[in-house]
């Protein structure tokens, strides 16, 4: 009977324990985050911030940039995002110019680069990492074809790189964005159009990935692909035969940024994450990516990261970027869709 009652009693406890459990579980916050990261950082990312705000469950929607900030833009009138993380820093001034996102500068952000924070005001975006805009070439496929290594962009322009070459479409990747955006700052608007129509000559396909180019010259499909600085720097650490071109001054170049929604009915959890995003931890997980971040301790450059690249970047105004962005793309699509990959 007395053993009965113990159990009778253990069981009891079992259920309070667990319907206490299923309450905890219940409080915990979705905070619906807008991201263009890579799908392999997803999981580490989501991981991370649980950890670090336990009261919080990350929902992903993810996609390229392009689609990711065409898609955020067109719900300004009923957003779904809660918070916008890991996404170009051009796209999130055109949200800060809609009027779109939250004023909340994270704890911590003083910390960081200078270059890597909302300088503007009022404050509402915050940088993580900077992605750079590379040329991966195959010295391999190069050599069959006797075709030396460019040292300028102007290079890709040559003959001997007619149907060799590839590159992100600039509307689908941001990677392909910045790069067009550095042309038109560095060389100036009439001569970047002008070299661009000469590297369209030349270009066999424009990719909706900011990856794929890098992938397609270290698999020998194509000589070289413009494209983004970590996938080169993975491609040749994992034997591709390729030489990473970053030519002088003209390496285009954006952040991934955070901000928080204006209107979220989630802003104290959306706050909680901000606030880890500035943290040390935060940039060594970016830096496990990237090898540029915003916190000046975090030294994140991998074996194989080209020496120049970070000093090779070309002189950005994202405010110009992102204020042009619609009139570079749209001249872009004139000019050269012609040769875009089928979506």
């Amino acid at each position: 009977m007395f053993k009965s009652l113990l159990t009778g009693a253990a069981v009891a406890a079992l259920m309070v324990a667990g319907l206490a459990g299923g309450a905890v579980a219940q409080t915990k916050t979705k905070v619906t985050a807008y991201t263009a990261l890579e799908n392999d950082q997803l999981g580490p990312f989501k991981a991370a911030i649980e950890a670090a705000v336990p009261d919080v469950e990350v929902v992903w929607v993810r996609d390229s940039t392009g689609v990711i900030t065409a898609r955020f833009l067109a719900e300004k009138d009923n957003p779904r995002a809660d918070i916008v993380i890991g996404l170009a820093a051009t796209s999130l001034l055109l949200f800060e110019k809609a009027n779109l996102l939250e004023t909340y500068q994270p704890k911590g952000a003083e910390a960081l680069r200078a270059n890597f924070k909302d300088t503007t005001g009022p404050y509402t975006w915050t940088g993580m990492d900077a992605f750079l805009g590379i040329g991966c070439f195959n010295t391999a496929e190069a050599a069959k074809a006797n075709i030396k290594a460019p040292t300028t962009w102007e290079d890709l322009t040559k003959p001997e790189f007619k149907g060799k070459l590839v590159m992100p479409h600039p509307a689908s990747s941001g990677t392909g964005f910045l790069q067009v955006a550095a042309w038109l700052q560095v060389m100036g608007e009439a001569n970047g159009w002008a070299f661009m129509d000469k590297l369209h000559d030349n270009m066999a396909v424009y990719t909706h990935s900011g990856s794929a180019p890098c992938v397609q010259a270290a698999k020998g499909e194509r000589v070289l692909g413009i494209s983004l600085d970590m996938r080169g720097v993975r491609e040749k650490n994992n034997g591709a035969p390729l030489e990473i071109i970053t030519p002088k001054g003209a390496v285009g170049w954006d952040l991934e940024a955070f901000a928080i929604v204006k209107g979220t009915k989630n802003a104290d959890a959306a706050k909680k994450i901000a606030d880890w995003v500035t943290t040390k931890g935060a940039n060594e997980l970016y830096g496990k990516f990237y090898a540029i971040v915003a916190h000046p301790e975090v030294k994140a450059a991998p074996k194989g990261y080209p020496e120049a690249a970070e000093a090779n970047m070309a002189k950005n105004d994202f405010g110009w970027m992102a204020e042009n962005r619609d009139r570079i793309l749209a001249e872009w699509a004139k000019r050269y869709e012609s040769k875009a990959a089928p979506k």
